[in-house]
């Protein structure tokens, strides 16, 4: 009786740790899903213009060093075909250019390139409600002095978003030190319209 005894408790102490075994395997399982779930989250397009701008200046600024005797200014980025901005002209990627060029100044003083902001005033600009040091007004501004570098580029629409390049260009000589091309999605900055102006005239699509 006493052996009886001595074999059921082994052979229950084997089935428990065999269930424990497998609990433990189990868990083990879990836990590298969960890591591998968070480390990948999923990126939406919409209020993610800092994410194509970072992934443009990387192109761009890879292999630059930070030299400090060089001086950069980051211009707007302008339609290719007119090669100005058209305020009429309303879409998705209407701000576009003058985002990338806040972005890209940004980026540009990450990687440790020195920037100067040209629409800085020559003092604080005070009024009744509010008061600013940034200025698009010549008579604030000083001119352009020691700028080596411009860092623009241009936009050509797509049908459902915009081909940016953009470039480094030397002030002096013309020549594009570095370029850069990237594909910037039309719901950037908000959903997509069902209803857009494109050369002046409506065009309805469909989401």
């Amino acid at each position: 009786m006493k052996n009886s005894l001595n074999t059921i408790a082994s052979f229950l102490l084997c089935v428990i740790c065999l269930v424990l075994l497998f609990g433990m395997s189990g868990c083990a399982n879990i836990i590298p899903n969960l890591y591998t779930k968070s480390e990948t989250p999923h990126v939406q397009n919409l209020g993610n213009v800092e994410f194509h701008t970072h992934r443009l200046a990387q192109e761009l600024f890879t292999g630059f060093t930070a030299d400090r005797q060089y001086r950069y200014a980051v211009a707007g980025f302008v339609p290719v075909t007119s090669m100005q901005l058209d305020m009429t002209q309303q879409g998705p990627l209407m701000l576009l250019g003058q985002q990338l060029e806040q972005g890209l100044m940004t980026e540009a003083v990450k990687y440790g390139l020195v920037t100067q902001d040209f629409k800085a005033s020559n003092s604080i600009i005070m009024s009744e409600s509010y008061d600013r040091a940034l200025s698009r007004d010549l008579s604030h501004l000083s001119q352009l002095q020691n700028i080596d570098y411009y860092i623009t580029g241009t936009i050509t629409p797509q049908q459902n978003g915009a081909i940016v390049n953009a470039r480094v260009i030397n002030v002096r000589n013309k020549d594009v030190v570095a370029a850069a091309t990237g594909y910037f999605p039309g719901d950037l900055f908000w959903e997509t319209e069902q209803v857009v102006m494109r050369n002046g005239q409506l065009y309805r699509t469909e989401k």
